[in-house]
């Protein structure tokens, strides 16, 4: 039984709540991405869980077993890190298999599992070279092979993929997504990349200022942000989020006391719908914003300010009042466009939050 379990988790550096009461529940054989950007405190919930950090609060589980303060030895958890670990002064072979001697297992069989892992990892033919000798992305696979040699009941990986490049990312990326599921092991994999925690994770845990803002599949988190946070943090390019007031008497809501946008319908929609005259902001996807070249009904007016093409896509920036609007375009071909522009965006697939940035339903 490996599922992971943390019960009203604190850890606390000074005065500073890294990890500020935690509870989740990562299940056995799940693959879950911390993600948030620096000090959000995703690496200290994974260090918590190798134990290489001690909970001031709240209570760790791993399967039945309470290692809220066991040592790291004792958890059977096998750890990756950014820097990949490795000792310089010992082969690939003794590398991966230094778990194993650890643990007395015998020689002979530490190079019978070793052999049998650098084989399914594609690096048998390395063994006997040392980490200076080897790219980072065989690095990263001699890492990955020193935590599944461990057969470890979980693996936690920290950043694993920072230090390659573009496209060393990509095929590592897929090739861990492959081994854990090949291997069916609980895996938590800290990241403050959002299309790595989207292509990896069968759940994306959300984390901003040690508190959990979200947790849900990559779709339900993208398709539905609890708050402009996770909002701005999933989705590349981001979601627009436009501030303004909404006139609930005439249905509307005005940015910059001046652009107007029909608001009516989505209102009726909304089991609580936001106060008249409250601040809110409106939250569209670069997707469901089309542009017109003339007025257009429900269109609001704004100014070409940029157009990126990037290949398979385009996209459009164009300035509305105050705010830069980013359109995303699914054509490779720019479109030859004029200074004035207008913005119609698909409000049923829009978002409303209050004033403390959660949703309004």
């Amino acid at each position: 039984m490996s599922q992971i379990t943390f019960e009203n988790v604190v850890k606390r550096f000074g005065s500073v709540v890294a990890v500020d009461n935690v509870t989740l529940t990562i299940g056995e054989g799940e693959f879950v991405a911390l993600l948030g950007p620096s000090g959000c405190g995703k690496t200290t919930t994974l260090r918590l869980i190798a134990g290489l950090e001690l909970a001031d609060q709240g209570r760790i589980l791993i399967g039945d077993r309470d290692v809220t303060y066991l040592p790291p030895a004792a958890r059977d958890v096998a750890m990756v890190f950014q820097d990949y670990a490795l000792y310089p002064h010992m082969t690939i072979l003794d590398n991966i298999g230094y778990p194993l001697k650890v643990r007395g297992v015998s020689r002979a069989e530490r190079a019978r599992r070793v052999t049998e892992v650098a084989r399914e990892l594609q690096i048998a033919n390395l063994l006997e070279r040392r980490p200076s000798q080897l790219s980072g992305g065989q690095q990263q696979r001699a890492s990955v092979a020193r935590a599944v040699v461990h057969q470890a009941v979980a693996f936690l990986f920290d950043e694993p993929l920072s230090n390659l490049d573009a496209q060393l990312r990509l095929e590592a990326r897929a090739f861990l997504k492959h081994l854990q599921n090949e291997l069916g092991v609980t895996t938590v994999y800290v990241t403050h990349d959002q299309a790595e925690a989207m292509a990896l994770a069968d759940r994306i845990v959300v984390m901003r200022l040690g508190k959990i803002m979200q947790i849900g599949s990559p779709l339900e988190v993208y398709r539905n942000p609890a708050n402009t946070f996770v909002a701005s943090f999933i989705g590349s390019p981001p979601m627009n989020l436009l501030s303004g007031v909404a006139l609930l008497g005439q249905g509307q809501f005005v940015m910059d006391d001046e652009t107007v946008i029909d608001m009516a319908d989505v209102y009726r929609r909304m089991s609580h719908p936001p106060l008249d005259g409250q601040e809110i902001t409106l939250g569209i996807r670069p997707e469901h914003i089309t542009i017109h070249t003339e007025p257009h009904p429900h269109a609001i007016p704004g100014q070409l300010y940029v157009v990126q093409p990037m290949g398979g896509e385009t996209l459009v920036n164009v300035r509305v009042g105050s705010k830069l609007v980013t359109v995303r375009l699914f054509q490779d071909e720019p479109p030859a466009l004029p200074d004035q522009v207008w913005l119609k965006p698909a409000l049923d697939a829009s978002f409303v939050y209050g004033a403390d940035g959660e949703r309004l339903s």
